[in-house]
Formats: structure tokens, sequence, C-alpha cells
């Protein structure tokens, strides 16, 4: 891999960087993912993030139950109709996390240099002296030396609200640690962190299990995504739960990576995901700081060349209680669009934080200025050579597409597409304009009742940079060779017209299927 794999476009003209920024239907390429939680429940605050650019909201089953997640989804659809913006569903799992519990929900205050015990009998109260955990293999995993971190869920990582704690001595099931900073822990519910040590839990717990077969079965959920992901055998467990679930066939799993053993098997893990997760706030605890950004690099890269949604996580942690994001903040989301991310994910600045639509909308601004100067040329031949020859078929029109539209500078390009990888391959080759998705439904039966397939490939494309999914009406051609038939690209070319994508006498270059063949076709819009 090279050092300089993504270079901006040279040179940026200080000019632009004073002009005013132009807002449009489609704010960023990059996508939002979005945390609904007590600060962003309401229709009112879901309509605001959907139009500030959310395209993909995220129900984080590690606190509240099954009831408040629902009721939170009701109000996403209600608002997803009022709004007309589609939004995905991800349902995020709890996995082989670790968690102190606060019955009392007191605040625990840790003084520096003191001990505290962990222990795995739940019976105990929290306080300065005993952390009930919720995991009893811990004293058999650790030993003395070892690093355990303790946060509120959400690691805001500030080190007044979260502790370090270094193993001492084990005892029995118990666990004897010294306090390295003195801090005041907050909440009914706090995650433990052993630094670099297996976890003997499973990674799709049975809680989980229940959550996904009920919760996640009644919802149609989009996409799963696996916390704790450590092999590809368990995202293959995972997918082997799933096909078993109906509908949930259909659902995406995002193998979310947050510790070292995921990423000592990322390769593997890579190949059976459909996406990836750098969970970067409990990385940034597994890992020393320094490496986290080479990591992060790698990583995206890795995502990127295998043409599958890549996500970044806790990139604005101050936008929790401050209305603007810090200038390292910033820096670093424009930096993980430059290394080539395909969403941004949200957590405690939209679940709890004061300014979830204002955050959405000053990082899709973010993402927006960063793609305007991403190296689209560079990453184009990279990403050809790393597909080598002879490509596939699909590959080979996909990139052609890319190719003629950056050409002809066309506004748009649009895909028809039944399953939807031919948009995703279209997107892969990052292309500078955006790619509307024209998801052509198709019919199946399963001997008993015939429906219409294709809402899925829709929404899930809702997660990939660049790609804008339309559903097309089942009824309708994709071309129309009488002029009165009301044609599926006429809808799409309506569309792009109206939310301002397309001009007349813009280009659009079209990608479809014709018989067996592919064809890209390169039109010229009159008024």
């Amino acid at each position: 891999m090279h050092s300089n794999h993504l270079l901006l476009e040279e040179p940026i003209r200080m000019a632009s960087i004073l002009e005013p920024s132009k807002a449009s239907f489609f704010p960023a390429m990059t996508k939002i993912v979005g945390t609904l939680g007590p600060r962003s429940r309401s229709v009112e605050v879901i309509s605001g993030c959907l139009k500030a650019g959310m395209s993909v909201a995220r129900f984080d089953f590690s606190w509240g139950d099954s009831a408040y997640h629902q009721e939170t989804l009701d109000n996403l659809r209600t608002a997803v109709k009022s709004t007309k913006k589609l939004c995905a569903v991800m349902l995020d799992t709890v996995g082989a996390e670790m968690q102190v519990v606060n019955k009392s929900e007191k605040a625990i205050s840790l003084q520096q240099d003191d001990n505290v015990i962990l222990t795995p009998d739940k019976g105990q109260e929290a306080s300065s002296q005993v952390l009930p955990i919720n995991f009893d293999g811990l004293a058999k995993a650790v030993k003395k030396g070892d690093t355990i971190f303790v946060g509120q869920y959400l690691f805001t990582g500030s080190e007044t609200t979260s502790v370090w704690l270094e193993v001492d001595k084990v005892n029995g099931n118990d666990v004897d640690c010294k306090i390295k900073n003195s801090a005041t822990l907050a909440g009914a519910l706090f995650t433990l962190h052993a630094s670099q040590i297996h976890i003997d839990l499973p990674t799709l717990t049975e809680k989980d299990k229940e959550k996904i077969s009920s919760w996640g079965v009644a919802n149609k959920i989009d996409f799963l995504s696996l916390s704790y992901t450590r092999h590809a055998q368990d995202v293959r467990e995972a997918r082997e739960f799933l096909s078993k679930l109906g509908d949930l066939s259909q659902t995406q799993i995002f193998a979310k990576i947050e510790n070292v053993e995921g990423l000592t098997h990322f390769d593997e893990i890579l190949q059976e995901a459909d996406g990836i997760i750098l969970s970067r706030g409990n990385l940034g605890i597994d890992l020393p700081p320094e490496k986290v950004f080479l990591f992060q690099k790698a990583a995206l890269y890795k995502c990127n060349m295998a043409g599958k949604p890549a996500v970044v996580t806790r990139v604005v942690d101050s936008m929790t209680d401050n209305l603007r994001p810090t200038r390292a903040e910033a820096t670093d989301v424009a930096n993980a669009v430059l290394d080539g991310s395909d969403a941004i994910l949200l957590g405690a600045e939209t679940l709890r934080g004061l300014y979830p639509v204002e955050t959405i909308s000053i990082v899709g601004k973010i993402c927006a200025e960063a793609e305007k100067v991403f190296n689209q040329d560079l990453y184009f031949k990279k990403t050809v050579k790393y597909v080598g020859e002879p490509m596939t078929h699909l590959e080979s029109i996909a990139s052609s597409a890319v190719r003629a539209a950056i050409k002809v500078k066309a506004s748009v390009i649009i895909c028809f597409t039944s399953s939807g990888r031919a948009a995703r391959l279209i997107a892969k080759y990052r292309p500078t304009m955006p790619v509307l998705s024209v998801v052509i439904p198709r019919l199946k039966t399963n001997q008993l009742r015939w429906s219409f397939s294709g809402a899925f490939e829709a929404r899930q494309s809702l997660i990939v940079r660049g790609l804008f999914p339309m559903l097309a009406d089942p009824r309708h051609p994709a071309e129309s060779t009488s002029a009165t038939n009301e044609s599926v690209l006429k809808v799409a070319l309506d569309h792009g017209k109206a939310s301002g994508v397309i001009k007349s006498h813009d280009r659009v270059v079209i990608c479809q299927k014709v018989g067996d063949a592919s064809v890209v076709k390169i039109i010229e819009l009159e008024d």
C-alpha cells in the first residue's frame, strides 16, 4: 500500500475555500448513520435528522427494551412518510460486551491509587470498593499488570467520567485493581474493556438472538451491526441464524471491528461480511493511540478495493454538548472521507447529544467539502489496477460507466438494477457525480403467494457513498418505445430534475441490462 494512497487534487485554489457551500438535494455523497435515542426519537427531531442528511437509523440494543425502540421506529416511519426521505434500519447487537451494573444508579467516585474489586457477584451493590460485572470468566482471562478500562457506555474518553485500572491480583473469581486516575462514574451501566485480552463470550448472545428474531423480524431490518466481531466464523454463524428468519435472509451483516482480535482476522472477516464498521471508540482503547490512524487507512483501503461499504465511528464526540466540533474533529471527518469511508456513524452525538440535527448537518457539510478535493482519478486507476485483468463482465461495465461519465462531465449516472449489485459496483469506482440506483422490483413466489422484492435492495444502498436509490414502479418499463408510455427512465430523470441534480442540456450516463447484455449509454437532455 502506497503512502500517497489518496492525494488531494492539486492545487486547491484559495478562492474556492472562501466560496459559500452550495446546498443541494444530496448534501454529501458520504452517508450518515444516526443512532436514535432519548434526544432523537420524536417525529419532529427525526424529521430534522432526515432533512439534514441521515440515511440510516441505528437502534442500539445495549440499552432500552424492544418496546422503547419500536416506538422510536414507528416515529421514524412517520417522519420518512412526511419528509419523503428514504431511511434504512440498522440493529446493533450487544455482543461480547462486559458491563458493570450499577442498580442504584448513584454516582460512584473512584480515587487515584485506591483499589477497587471487579466481581461477578451480581447481588452486590456497586460502590467505590466493588464493581459487580456481568461476566464470570474475567479472573481467568487477566493477569497482574493488565489494563482494564471502565466508562459510561459510548466511552466519552474523558478522564473524569471514565477510569483506567491496572490488575493488581486475582482472588478466585474476583479481580483486584489499582485505580490509575480519579473519576466519577455516573449512570446505570458502564462498559468494561480489557485491553488486548480474549473474552470468552459469544459474539451473538442468546439475548441478541431473541431481539433479532422478535424485533428484527417484525421490522424487516436492513442491516445487522455485529458488535465485537473477532473471526470470520462470527459472521458465518450470524448469517446462518438470519437465513432461517424469512425476510431477514436479505439483511446485510456489518462486522463491527472493535478490538485487536478483530483486526488480526480483518481480511477473513471482510470476505464474509457485507460491510465493516470501524468502532474507533473501543479500538482506541485496545490499540496504542498512535496506531489508530494507520489501521483506519489500511482497513478503509481494503474495504474500498473489495467494493464493500466502510463505516467510521466516533468523529465529533465534542458535539454531544457543543454546537461546533473542534478543529481536530472537523479535520478527522474530512480525512475519513479522503481515506475512502462510505459513511460516518454518529453515536452519543445523536443518541443523547444536545444537537442531533446540527451535528448531522455539520458532518454532512464537512464531507461535501472533502469530496470536492478527493482525487478521483488516482483512486480510479488504483481500483482498476487492483481488480486486474481479465475483469468480470459486470466490473468492466461498471468501470466503463464511471469513466464515460467523467469524460463527458455527466451530471448523474442512472443505473437500473434488480439486485443492487450493479449500482454498488459503479459506486465502488467512486464517480464524482451521484449514482441514481433505480431498483426494478422482481416478482418472486414462495409457492403460496407472489411478492415483489426490491425494497431491501433500495434501502441497503443508503449506506454506500454516492449511491441514491429509487424504487421503480414495477408496472413501468425501463425504456419506452412510444412517447406516450411513462417509462422508468423518465421517472428517474424527473426525480433528478426535481432534486436539482439534473438540468436541461446536461449529459446523463445510463447503465442497464438489455436482454443478456449490459449497455452503457450517454444521453444529452433537451429542455
